[in-house]
């Protein structure tokens, strides 16, 4: 049974052993499943008299999510998205045109990762494939596991994150293993894609269950640092999920995480150590400004925290129950897409909505992307656009 959310992949829990159970009784699950009584009725849309507008240069299309969660990724003068039916797209930044197509010969759970080089993608059976910069395909590598998470290719590695908790470090042009890095497994945790943050080619940062986050190096698996926000609390297995789930964020040498069930935290990049939490609860991760952290719990309230010391600076209710996605911070706005394919702009300084587009019918979840001077939005449905901001 595959019920969705956001046009992400359903929200499962998952025991060491493989045993699977749906998470009908959890918050998340209440809007999971169309069938559901529980289901939320998101609110209405505010009158918004449009402060900026969002012009479209090109716009095309890749292909549906079909319920699991894909992402664009930009490498150079190029984007690169795909699809669950297995289209691997890259597409020229500027003018929109595809440059190339490949037909993955499998569907497709998690893709694409790209250095402009070497592109990846991950079929729902654990095979990683790998195209160079012409659309052909380089080579081909099973993991063993599924892998809902986003790869990463920097450094001359790609970095793919199983869903046993195990990281693989392969070879970027042979697809040879150069490391594996092995996280324990929780009791119980999200059968989830846990984001992973690439900062330059050195390292990424990543959460993981039970309210931890850290730091890996890129060239070998090594664990650099790794830092609790939050900590399990509660007397049932499912009430003590804790887990960082989604990508942290980072501005200057501030790095932010935020937990479900737990905290949202910022901290020192290089060591980890966390200058302040709260009480916090959220799986669309979070976005950075200079000065203010945001993100946005299960009801979509959007937060805005100060970075320095976490004060919660506004609040905003407006978005209630539209089952908002990964935000996008950007010059004095906060971009973030819908379940019904909206894209809300909110005031950094203040959360007022100050603008709105309807970029598709269907939900995004993936958060906007801002490359020179365009704002790249992919919907679940497959429509990718780009917009330059007047």
């Amino acid at each position: 049974m595959r019920c969705s959310r956001r046009g992400s992949t359903v929200r499962r829990l998952v025991r060491p052993l493989g045993t699977t159970i749906l998470m009908g009784v959890v918050a998340l699950a209440l809007v999971a499943c169309s069938g559901s009584s529980r289901v939320r009725k998101p609110s209405d849309l505010v009158t918004v008299s449009n402060q900026f507008e969002m012009q479209t240069v090109w716009s095309t299309s890749v292909g549906s999510s079909e319920g699991f969660n894909f992402h664009p990724v930009v490498a150079g003068d190029a984007v690169y998205a795909a699809s669950h039916r297995g289209n691997l797209v890259k597409i020229d930044l500027a003018t929109g045109k595809k440059v190339w197509e490949a037909s993955v010969p499998e569907r497709l759970s998690i893709g694409p990762g790209s250095d402009g080089r070497t592109t990846v993608a991950v079929s729902t059976k654990g095979n990683v494939y790998a195209y160079d910069d012409t659309g052909k395909q380089m080579w081909k590598v099973n993991v063993s596991s599924e892998v809902l998470s986003e790869p990463i290719v920097a450094g001359g590695i790609v970095i793919v994150r199983a869903l046993d908790n195990r990281f693989i470090g392969l070879d970027a042009q042979t697809g040879v293993r150069k490391w594996i890095y092995q996280r324990q497994q929780s009791a119980l945790s999200l059968r989830v894609g846990y984001g992973m943050l690439a900062i330059g080619n050195e390292v990424i940062v990543t959460g993981f269950s039970g309210g931890r986050f850290g730091m890996i190096a890129i060239a070998n698996g090594g664990l650099v640092w790794e830092t609790p926000v939050s900590f399990p609390k509660g007397f049932s297995e499912i009430e003590r999920l804790n887990d960082v789930t989604a990508k942290p964020s980072m501005e200057g040498d501030i790095i932010c995480a935020v937990s479900y069930q737990g905290r949202v935290g910022c901290g020192q990049a290089r060591t980890g150590n966390l200058l302040w939490f709260k009480d916090y609860s959220s799986y669309t991760g979070t976005a950075q400004s200079a000065d203010l952290v945001f993100s946005s719990n299960e009801k979509s309230y959007v937060t805005a925290f100060a970075t320095k010391d976490g004060a919660q600076v506004w609040e905003n209710t407006q978005l209630t129950h539209r089952d908002v996605g990964e935000s996008l911070a950007v010059g004095k706005v906060l971009l973030l897409g819908d379940a019904q394919g909206y894209v809300h702009a909110l005031a950094q300084a203040n959360g007022e909505m100050i603008a709105r587009i309807r970029h598709d019918s269907n939900p995004i979840s993936a958060a906007p992307i801002a490359v020179g001077g365009l704002i790249l939005i992919q919907s679940q449905g497959g429509k990718i656009s780009a917009y330059s901001p007047k």
